[in-house]
């Protein structure tokens, strides 16, 4: 079983922009790519970079300069952290975690009804 990859806010941000381009970026790309929503200095880039390098999240190669691709698809991550998630809050039941959002309102009468029909469609 593989390690629990554990990422900040700020290091999803990376991985965010690496899975979006589909294909390896170097430190440059990747603090262009976040300068729409993010004011970093390059440095932070380069820390975070390296954080998420030492975890093993991202791979870098050495061609001219370093480039980056992930180790992980989203879709693993965002399954991955759904389930601790599940488990952190709901004792790992699902049902649990559907009954907090209907209870909490957090679902509407259409998204009930959408579920429903997803669910009926692929079970």
């Amino acid at each position: 079983m593989k390690p629990k990859l554990t990422v900040s806010d700020s290091e999803l941000a990376i991985l965010e922009v690496l899975w979006s381009a589909g294909s390896a970026l170097n430190a440059g790309e990747i603090r262009n790519a976040l300068n729409d929503h993010k004011d970093w200095e390059r440095t932070t880039v380069l820390t975070l970079i390296q954080r998420l390098v030492k975890k093993g999240a991202l791979l870098q190669e050495k061609r001219e300069v370093f480039y980056y691709t992930p180790c992980i698809a989203r879709e693993e991550y965002i399954r991955t952290e759904t389930k601790n998630f599940i488990e952190k809050f709901f004792k790992g039941s699902s049902k649990n975690l559907a009954a907090a959002l209907v209870d909490s309102d957090a679902l509407t009468k259409k998204d009930i009804k959408e579920l429903r029909d997803y669910f009926n469609q692929n079970l």
